[in-house]
């Protein structure tokens, strides 16, 4: 049986690699997880992320973490950290295998020069509109540059100049040569490189020219050895280009066969976020301050995840269960929530919280009385061992425990009847005065004791010691968008849940007083808690998907 969070024996891309080891085509497994560091991670990522690592640990292979950094203007090193960090968080390792594209800028360029040299690739110096309009659609074919045939001296002189910061941004590009009329768009005389006069987070002034994605990305593959080179379905169309690039440094002498194959998947996409799940909405939502921030409990990046209380089990779980797939498919959002329910069942301690609270007042209880009850700390997990907690004259309950004129089928507290308090005495509700539900026990109905089995009650009611409650603020938080389908009809803005959030003044059990940041219970009939940096308590998730209602 596979771990959580690793392949399924029908992973297609496992049957890929099995072929390929019985063919004898690599003797390692090696996979790599690639961000960009130009945002944090979302949850999309998390389904990369174990596919990469699981893989790669069920063949005895490894896994590197490296950061695409081609783009100067828009990557910095709190996202690196930030994405190290979550990489951790999900459970993963990767030392010492931690590797940069900038890390290969040298070989980069020495790559490019033997493309020209080799007659693969020119300096174009049209402008970039020129460039974009002479790309073609894809019903027209492109028109060659009237730079193609630019001789291979020229075109050697002017790179040199380029990385030598002697041509202003937009002077020129370094482009492969390909075929401007092919009906994929991306073999169309790709750019490998443009002039960028810009501060990189790691090499700093060294460089004015950076090379785009499509090149540094499978030729940094084959420097690090990469076997399988797993990526989404929408560089399916890249694919081509990903082998012409390393075939032809391959040619030139830099790469030995078996260059490393890029296998696609179809990525993870959720209902109630589609679209939002792109950096650019997320970098929005951030900008725009429709959130509090990229951690905000409410985003679906997996440092608001984890702030929320999501845990890595859930995750590797969401991984485990929705599989790997070639066809594009959405997967429902209570998918997640239900992962996550799953895996906080296992490894979330129980406590009593009331979220809307009113006060009980047992008349017949002695005022300076105070007993400890015995409460399981897991129901299924005895050895967890119990807890304390007080119990008074006064308590706190839920609001709708009580009804005055109680419903059909209600059967908590009204006039005249019994329920029980949880791990406690029978009560017997007898009035509601001044806003104050009033009410008489039974002092021989004490949980646990000989002869409390004699009291038969519907209700079970959870209650706080009012004298030794732990007041809190709690946060409980709904889905960030109100439709399935975020920005399908209209502005994915204008799809944003107005109700995502909702903050209360909650009385907890004083067990509760000392709980650690990323400490996480179930608040019993409330669902899964996390408490949060500042003290607050925020819902992970409800005990059922309360939007099936």
């Amino acid at each position: 049986m596979n771990k959580p969070g690793f392949p399924s024996a029908s992973n297609f891309i496992r049957q890929i690699i099995e072929s390929d080891l019985a063919a004898s085509r690599y003797r390692q497994v090696v996979t790599r997880f690639p961000p960009e560091p130009n945002g944090y991670l979302h949850f999309g990522h998390a389904k990369s992320i174990c596919l990469n690592f699981g893989l790669a640990a069920e063949y005895g292979g490894r896994c590197h973490l490296r950061f695409d950094d081609t783009n100067p203007t828009k990557e910095e090193q709190e996202y690196v950290d930030a994405i190290k960090a979550a990489v951790r968080w999900l459970g993963f390792e990767w030392q010492p295998h931690e590797y940069y594209a900038s890390d290969y800028f040298d070989r980069l360029y020495q790559f490019a020069e033997a493309l020209i040299e080799g007659g693969h690739a020119y300096v174009d110096s049209q402008t970039a509109d020129e460039v974009s309009a002479n790309r073609g659609t894809l019903t027209e074919p492109g028109r060659d540059s009237p730079y193609r045939n630019r001789p291979a001296a020229e075109s050697l002189r002017l790179l040199r100049e380029m990385r030598d910061g002697k041509h202003p941004d937009g002077a020129h590009v370094l482009r492969a040569k390909i075929d401007m009329r092919s009906p994929n768009m991306n073999l169309r005389d790709p750019v490998m490189y443009r002039i960028r006069h810009a501060h990189h987070h790691r090499t700093g002034e060294k460089w004015c020219i950076y090379p785009t994605y499509d090149w540094a990305h499978g030729t940094s593959d084959c420097i690090e050895g990469v076997t399988h080179s797993l990526c989404t379905l929408e560089f399916e169309d890249h694919r081509p280009l990903y082998d012409w690039f390393n075939e032809r440094v391959a040619e030139a002498g830099f790469f030995k066969p078996p260059l490393s194959k890029q296998i696609e998947f179809a990525r993870l996409n959720l209902t109630y976020l589609g679209a939002a799940l792109s950096k650019r909405r997320l970098i929005q939502l951030v900008e725009e301050k429709h959130v509090t921030g990229w951690d905000d409990p409410r985003m679906p990046t997996l440092v608001g995840g984890r702030r929320r209380g999501y845990t890595p089990g859930g995750f590797r779980l969401l991984a485990e269960r929705v599989g790997v797939s070639k066809a594009h498919q959405v997967i429902d959002f209570s998918v997640l929530e239900d992962c996550m329910r799953d895996d906080l069942n296992e490894i979330a301690p129980r406590r009593m919280a009331v979220l809307d609270p009113i006060k009980l007042v047992i008349d017949n209880y002695p005022a300076d009385k105070v007993e400890h009850m015995q409460l399981p700390n897991h129901p299924q997990k005895p050895d967890w061992g119990k807890r304390e907690a007080p119990l008074s004259r006064e308590l706190w309950i839920e609001r709708d425990d009580f009804q005055q004129q109680p419903e059909k089928g209600y059967f908590r507290l009204f006039p005249g009847n019994d329920v029980r308090l949880r791990f406690g005495y029978v009560v017997k509700c007898t009035a509601m005065k001044d806003g104050v539900v009033h009410a008489t026990y039974y002092p021989d109905s004490r949980s646990g004791t000989p002869g409390a089995d004699k009291y038969k009650v519907k209700g079970n009611i959870h209650w706080v010691s009012a004298r030794h409650a732990h007041a809190a603020e709690v946060r409980l938080y709904d889905r960030l968008f109100k439709v399935p389908e975020p920005g399908a009809e209209r502005d994915f803005l204008e799809d944003l849940n107005p109700a995502s959030m909702t903050t209360v003044r909650a009385q907890l059990e004083p067990s509760l007083a000392p709980a650690k940041p990323e400490e996480r219970f179930q608040f019993e009939r409330h669902g899964y808690f996390v408490r949060d940096r500042d003290g607050a308590f925020n819902r992970t998730v409800t005990l059922r998907d309360s939007w099936k209602k």
